[in-house]
């Protein structure tokens, strides 16, 4: 007799994308996925930087979006 598979997991709920990083001049800004220098930018909690789920919340955290 087989065992019954087991149901394989619930996917991840996707997590917020949108990267809010600070600048070497404090200033804070968000970076889109897709845009210039998104997949290079690295978000450290511990500065103060931050993912958003919306470019609204981002806004509203008084962040700004990337130039370029």
């Amino acid at each position: 007799m087989e065992k019954p598979s087991a149901a394989a997991p619930a996917p991840a709920k996707t997590a917020c994308a949108i990267k809010g990083n600070i600048s070497r001049k404090g200033d804070k800004i968000y970076r889109l996925p897709g845009t210039r220098d998104y997949d290079r930018t690295v978000i450290s909690t511990g500065s103060g930087e931050r993912m958003f789920c919306s470019e609204d919340e981002a806004k509203a955290a008084g962040w700004r979006a990337a130039r370029g």
